[in-house]
Protein backbone atom coordinates (compact mmCIF):
# COMPACT_ATOMS: atom_id res chain seq x y z
CA UNK A 1 0.00 0.00 0.00
CA UNK A 2 1.17 3.63 -0.97
CA UNK A 3 2.62 5.40 2.08
CA UNK A 4 0.66 8.07 1.70
CA UNK A 5 -2.51 6.20 2.99
CA UNK A 6 -0.30 4.65 6.29
CA UNK A 7 1.43 7.72 7.10
CA UNK A 8 0.41 8.53 10.44
CA UNK A 9 1.97 12.45 11.03
CA UNK A 10 1.48 15.43 8.90
CA UNK A 11 5.01 16.23 7.10
CA UNK A 12 5.00 19.50 8.26
CA UNK A 13 3.42 20.11 11.45
CA UNK A 14 3.78 16.36 12.47
CA UNK A 15 0.30 16.15 13.65
CA UNK A 16 -2.23 13.20 13.45
CA UNK A 17 -3.92 12.79 10.25
CA UNK A 18 -6.55 10.85 11.63
CA UNK A 19 -9.00 13.86 10.54
CA UNK A 20 -7.75 14.01 7.19
CA UNK A 21 -4.54 13.95 4.83
CA UNK A 22 -4.01 15.59 1.42
CA UNK A 23 -1.29 15.62 -0.92
CA UNK A 24 1.02 19.18 -1.13
CA UNK A 25 0.42 21.10 -4.67
CA UNK A 26 3.71 22.02 -3.91
CA UNK A 27 5.27 18.60 -3.46
CA UNK A 28 4.83 14.78 -2.49
CA UNK A 29 4.73 15.57 1.21
CA UNK A 30 1.35 14.09 2.83
CA UNK A 31 -0.07 17.02 4.91
CA UNK A 32 -2.85 17.60 7.09
CA UNK A 33 -5.87 19.43 6.52
CA UNK A 34 -4.87 22.68 8.63
CA UNK A 35 -1.37 22.80 6.33
CA UNK A 36 -3.98 22.47 3.74
CA UNK A 37 -4.93 25.35 5.08
CA UNK A 38 -2.34 27.64 5.55
CA UNK A 39 -0.86 26.35 2.28
CA UNK A 40 -3.53 27.72 -0.18
CA UNK A 41 -2.80 31.38 1.69
CA UNK A 42 1.08 31.08 0.00
CA UNK A 43 1.18 33.64 -2.87
CA UNK A 44 2.07 30.92 -5.05
CA UNK A 45 -0.78 28.55 -4.62
CA UNK A 46 -2.81 29.23 -7.82
CA UNK A 47 -0.17 28.57 -9.80
CA UNK A 48 1.04 25.29 -8.46
CA UNK A 49 -2.72 24.31 -8.52
CA UNK A 50 -2.80 25.61 -12.23
CA UNK A 51 0.31 23.68 -13.09
CA UNK A 52 -0.90 20.34 -11.09
CA UNK A 53 -4.60 20.66 -13.28
CA UNK A 54 -2.65 21.15 -16.37
CA UNK A 55 -0.29 17.87 -15.94
CA UNK A 56 -3.55 15.65 -14.54
CA UNK A 57 -5.06 16.62 -17.96
CA UNK A 58 -1.66 15.44 -19.80
CA UNK A 59 -2.39 11.67 -18.00
CA UNK A 60 0.51 12.43 -15.46
CA UNK A 61 -1.22 11.68 -12.17
CA UNK A 62 1.92 11.51 -10.12
CA UNK A 63 3.08 15.16 -10.86
CA UNK A 64 6.48 16.33 -8.43
CA UNK A 65 4.85 19.53 -7.58
CA UNK A 66 6.49 23.18 -8.39
CA UNK A 67 8.64 22.70 -5.88
CA UNK A 68 9.13 19.15 -5.57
Amino acid sequence: MDRFFTQKLCYRCGGSLENGRIMSMFNKECICMECCKKEKLDKDYDKASKADHDEIEKGNYNYKGTRG
